[in-house]
């Protein structure tokens, strides 16, 4: 959420229409993204910006 300045919310909603990396489980309760997909996600949304 801090890197991408979207809220928890906002992330699953992307997540549910492809828009956003999907995530993976670490434990029963927690989840993670790749640092590589969420910079490449940023990247795309700047070249969008555009």
């Amino acid at each position: 959420m801090e890197r991408t300045a979207c809220s928890r919310s906002a992330i699953y909603e992307k997540m549910k229409h492809g828009a956003f990396p999907k995530q993976f489980k670490l434990g029963e309760r927690a989840v993670a993204w790749l640092e590589s997909d969420i910079d490449a996600w940023i990247e795309q949304q700047q070249r969008a910006s555009v």
